[in-house]
């Protein structure tokens, strides 16, 4: 075995596995890119065999072609009924032709089935999508998934086999066995990619996954991988396929990448467009309506590392941007779950403070047990917002989707997906089905920056109940059907049809909160445009939301044969139809006989060191029959037959099915108590998964998790950090300890402000001639606004009552900000500014003994505050106050008349 694993990689039989590489190519060009996925197939065996690849793809994306390359002849593949497609292939195959099937499992999940492989001869099989592309905040984003991950399978083991997954169907996941291929610690096929990017302009390519190369030719960038370093059997520049392939393109004009109108129309029969608009809602004129938000926090094993502290500091951010006023509650989860409050709380200081301890003692691990907790989450705030955190993979992902639609009133989802090979298609849907959004977070990229971001546009301002019109021209067939909301910043786009050519309106009409809400927009359809993109991508929405109407009985099945026949028009594959290509062969290429299958393995995921700690501890003689040995071992299910057209397969013999247990609970001292008592779910049912979701140290190739030596190195700079100026001091001093955490809320309060209050005054001699000027490093940012008071101020000491120290605390501090370029409108953080504006406005009016602090309190608003209506509350404010007269509209003179009063 050793000697023939050197040559490539086998099945534990022998037998060796075709697949030698996967190489991506394609364009990311304008709104849309579209992109190829081959797959190089070689027989080194002495017999015909057939390949079975589960593999992903974007949630997103749309699958528009499909082809087979066989002895240098390109047979393209045509899209049929998913089972009049499988027939079509497995009689191809019966009669000793070539063929290939492509079949979608999940959204983004797919099975490639390349059968009569003939021995000694290369096949290409190649898939293409397409995806539409949107820029937020000058920034485009693409994401390529590289592997199917293990996931977690609730239920108990029920059902028949139908595929040549490594876990077995369960009464929750009965398709578990077809999206679940078997997981190997010796891959030897790679990852090649070759895009071309043109998106107008030029624009600088970045990569937190991958080192890479760009080649730029005006406004053109190629980009290609760089081989891994640790990687010595990869030949070029591949990489391993065991993380997702994330590019970043910045410094890109939003109003040049996206396209406003793109159509396309033939000569003769309906044209179809793509209108995409990027709202602008900060100006609108609506008090913020009380919120009510539940997060919910995966503290599975696999959270271990960087990820739980990052997703606590994320959570202390997101606190500070509710009101006074909001209700709120947190619950992590794992096997079981549990809660900060039996059911949401008022947002106050008092709650604030004890949210803050709760979340400091959050610890990693067990695994994850995703439906009851967003439950639970969604029916506490129905009309409120969920906000997720996980890294997870999960197989009953429909379950859980349907479970918190029927708990939803219009509650919106907001997700995000850490780490590499998380869950993206359930996230996506969470999002899309309840206006929400979702936010992809790679090893490399901060949790906490991303979090904040995404919880400030989960805030932002919105237009709902939207309606449209057409003036001009006529349009038909929408999709969406149902409008998505219009959120501030945020790309919005609509699909559908015409029939005659011509220039016009259309106008989007909806509520801001009570208030009214129009927007016109030019709208140019021709006669004739070749932008054959755009008619596919209208199909693929429509398709969405047709699968998406949750029809029964015979409404159901009318709505099945409309998707199949708008789908086989478009040659698009969906959970109905499938691609198919069938190579004729004659002669001694035809072959005679069945093929054996060999099932692909998929690399470990990269950073899930349960797979390392497992390839440490056993052999492959000591392995039982299934278990995690089924996700650990190549290839090692015994060799299955192809599935028979119209039939189920059962479960091969000689496999036990494996049972998933509960993960043990960590030992006491790693409980961390919470305010209220934690609800308990009772012990893991009985599973059909294939492994146990308990990984922590994120060690391996491209893991997570830092390596110790780095953990160290940032520990002795987070010390010396800690001897830092006036700022570093003061946030840091009211920050709870581990130790202050771990005690009740009223001495966590004692503590934090008896610790504030010795810092102030140590601090109050030695403060810099001008605030403006104490510059403060990046990452302290976040320390410094993690201490806002559930107020938006900021505590203070010095003479005066509390309102007063409180104006001059917050004053000083947004001066800090300001000095760093953050004012209410920077994208991550002016949230907590505008807060904090707000707080200063409402404080004015007890500052009257106080006029050198009402003076710099609403002169520090007026320079952080970016919208002209707030300013003109200020200045309004600002009248009774000589030492602001004049300076209101003079930037340079105001700030250095603030920078003078915030030193006395």
């Amino acid at each position: 075995m050793n000697e023939q694993a050197k040559c490539g990689l086998f099945t534990r039989d022998g037998a060796q596995v075709p697949l030698q590489g996967v190489e991506v190519s394609g364009e990311l060009l304008g709104g849309h890119a579209r992109v190829r996925v081959t797959q190089r197939y070689r027989n080194d065996e002495k017999k015909p065999v057939e390949a079975i690849y589960t593999f992903p793809l974007p949630s997103d994306a749309t699958l528009s072609a499909f082809s087979m390359t066989c002895a240098g002849r390109r047979v393209a593949g045509v899209v049929k009924e998913r089972e009049a497609a499988f027939r079509a292939y497995d009689d191809a195959i019966t009669e000793g032709h070539g063929a290939a099937l492509l079949d979608q499992e999940r959204a983004n999940v797919f099975t490639a089935q390349v059968g009569n492989l003939l021995p000694g001869e290369e096949t290409l099989v190649e898939v293409e999508f397409l995806q539409t592309l949107t820029a937020e905040e000058g920034s485009v984003r693409w994401m390529l998934p590289t592997l199917v991950a293990p996931r977690y399978m609730p239920g108990a083991v029920h059902g028949d086999r139908t595929g040549h997954g490594s876990a077995a169907p369960t009464t929750r996941v009965p398709d578990a066995d077809r999206i679940s291929p078997p997981t190997s610690m010796n891959v030897d096929y790679g990852l090649r990619m070759d895009l071309l990017i043109d998106v107008g302009r030029d624009v600088v390519v970045e990569s937190p996954s991958h080192r890479i190369t760009a080649t730029k030719d005006g406004t053109r960038t190629r980009v290609t991988l760089q081989r891994d370093s640790f990687l010595k059997d990869f030949a070029g520049n591949e990489v391993a396929l065991d993380r997702d392939v994330v590019l970043t393109m910045r410094n890109a004009n939003p109003d040049v990448m996206l396209t406003p109108v793109v159509t396309h129309r033939k000569a003769e029969g309906p044209g179809t467009f793509a209108l995409t608009v990027v709202p602008d809602l900060l100006n609108l004129a609506t008090t913020p309506p009380r919120q009510e938000v539940v997060f919910v926090v995966d503290t599975s094993g696999s959270m271990d590392g960087d990820s739980l502290p990052q997703a606590q500091a994320a959570l202390r951010l997101c606190l500070r941007h509710l009101r006074e006023g909001d209700r709120f509650n947190v619950i992590a989860f794992e096997n079981s779950f549990r809660s900060f409050s039996p059911q949401t709380v008022q947002f106050t200081q008092r709650t604030l403070e004890q949210a803050d301890a709760w979340v400091a003692g959050l610890r990693a691990y067990g695994g994850t047990e995703l439906l009851e907790p967003m439950v639970t989450a969604m029916k506490a705030a129905p009309d409120g917002v969920v906000v997720l955190l996980t890294d997870g993979q999960v197989g009953n992902e429909n379950e859980i989707l349907e479970a918190v639609l029927a708990a939803r009133g219009t509650g919106r989802v907001f997700s995000f997906g850490i780490g590499t090979n998380v869950s993206d298609a359930l996230l996506r849907d969470l999002a899309r089905r309840t206006d929400g959004a979702v936010e992809f977070i790679h090893p490399g990229e901060r949790i906490d920056e991303k979090v904040v971001a995404q919880f400030s546009r989960a805030l932002a301002p919105r237009v709902t109940d939207l309606e449209v019109r057409f003036d001009g021209v006529e349009a038909s067939e929408l999709a969406p059907a149902t409008l998505p909301p219009l959120v501030d910043g945020t790309p919005w786009t609509l699909f559908g049809r015409y029939a005659q050519a011509g220039t016009g309106s259309v106008t989007l009409k909806g509520k801001s909160g009570r208030e009214p809400f129009s927007l016109t927009v030019r709208l140019d359809l021709p006669a004739q445009s070749d932008r054959p993109v755009v008619e596919k991508l209208w199909a693929a929405e429509r398709i969405r939301g047709w699968m998406d109407a949750g029809l029964v009985g015979r409404r159901a099945e009318a709505m099945k044969e409309r998707i199949v026949r708008l789908a086989v028009e478009h040659q698009l594959a969906t959970q109905y139809t499938s691609f198919v290509v069938v190579e004729e062969r004659q002669g001694d290429r035809r072959a005679s006989g069945t093929p054996d299958t060999r099932v692909v393995p998929v690399n470990a995921p990269a950073g899930w060191s349960m797979f390392n700690q497992a390839a440490r501890d056993m052999d492959d003689e000591d392995v039982p029959e299934g278990g995690l040995a089924d996700a650990l071992a190549p290839a090692t299910r015994p060799v299955m037959k192809r599935r028979v057209a119209s039939k189920s397969m059962p479960a091969p013999g000689g496999v036990s099915r494996s049972r998933g247990g509960a993960v043990p609970p960590p030992p006491p001292s790693l409980s961390a108590p919470s305010p209220a008592p934690a609800r308990d779910l009772g012990p893991e049912p009985t599973t059909g998964s294939s492994f146990q979701a308990e990984f922590a140290d994120g060690s391996g190739p491209g893991g997570a998790s830092a390596p110790m030596e780095r953990r160290e190195q940032e520990s002795a700079k987070s010390a010396k950090k800690d001897k830092g100026g006036f700022f570093d001091r003061l946030m840091s001093a009211a920050k709870p300890r581990k130790d202050a955490a771990m005690q009740g809320a009223p001495e966590l309060e004692r503590v934090v402000k008896e610790k504030a209050e010795v810092v102030y005054e140590q601090e109050e001699e030695s403060l810099p001639l001008s605030v403006a000027e104490a510059s403060i490093p990046t990452e302290d940012v976040g320390g410094i606004l993690g201490q806002q008071l559930a107020n938006g101020l900021w505590a203070g000491t010095g003479e005066g009552p509390e309102p007063v120290r409180q104006a001059r605390a917050t004053a000083r501090v947004l001066l800090v900000l300001l000095r760093e370029g953050i004012t209410s409108s920077h994208p991550l953080h002016g949230a907590q500014v505008k807060k904090a504006v707000d707080a200063l406005l409402a404080l004015a009016s007890q500052l009257g003994q106080a006029p050198d602090v009402a003076e710099l309190a609403l002169g520090v608003a007026w320079l952080v505050a970016a919208g002209p209506r707030t300013r003109g509350r200020i200045e309004q404010a600002a009248k009774p106050l000589p030492g602001l007269d004049g300076r209101l509209g003079d930037m340079a003179a105001l700030r250095q008349h603030m920078e003078t009063l915030a030193t006395r």
